[in-house]
């Protein structure tokens, strides 16, 4: 069996002790913290609602919609900041962990960023994935979805200092720090959304074993 996201992130975080100094830590726990009081599941759609449509370009820049995507069965949508943040990148590696088992209750699996395409297809490809990874310029899904928030201006300067660098990563447009909360839901093939999940503690996920469970 897969390990689960949770049982992943002590390992992480030792890692990351490594890499960055503990004082810029503690200030990346303290905007997570603040973040996880923000109610982001009030805001955004819920169980019971139409999921929003969308055409997305994946890694490869073939056009993926999710009117089509339904067409096959339920879909899994999970949004996730960006390639820079080592949580997200243990989410994606942990829900490839669980393809095949998403895949065997007839869904397939769509993750959506605000990067750039190119920088879809280095996330793919560095996390191994299988699945398809589209890009959200100008966050216009996550927005119609409720995700979006805007990185608070003191803490801009600490994500340049660790190299995590969403004005790069995103295209450098004017919306660039605003970020999708992490998100997943499930989609039934007529649309409806079965199973959400959205966190504003960014280091908190959706385990692969709770979309399982929605699925069956």
């Amino acid at each position: 069996m897969a390990e689960s996201y949770a049982a992943q992130v002590p390992g992480l975080l030792e890692h990351l002790k490594t890499l960055v100094p503990a004082e810029l830590l503690d200030l990346f726990g303290g905007e997570a913290e603040a973040l996880g009081l923000v109610d982001f599941a009030a805001r955004a759609v819920k169980t019971g609602d139409t999921a929003p449509a969308f055409t997305l370009p994946d890694q490869t820049g073939r056009k993926v919609s999710l009117e089509e995507s339904l067409t096959q069965g339920p879909v899994v949508l999970a949004f996730y900041r960006g390639e820079w943040c080592p949580y997200c990148n243990l989410q994606l590696r942990s829900y490839q962990q669980s393809l095949d088992e998403f895949r065997s209750l007839g869904a397939q699996l769509i993750a959506i960023s605000p990067q750039t395409p190119d920088h879809s297809l280095s996330t793919a490809e560095k996390n191994e994935l299988e699945f398809s990874v589209l890009s959200d310029e100008g966050n216009a899904t996550a927005r119609a979805f409720g995700l979006l928030f805007e990185v608070d201006e003191a803490m801009r300067e600490t994500y340049l200092q660790v190299g995590s660098d969403p004005l790069a990563y995103n295209g450098g447009d004017s919306r660039s720090w605003e970020l999708p909360a992490p998100a997943t839901y499930v989609i039934n093939p007529d649309g409806k959304i079965v199973f959400a999940q959205v966190h504003g503690d960014y280091r908190r996920r959706t385990e692969p074993a709770e979309i399982i469970q929605a699925l069956r």
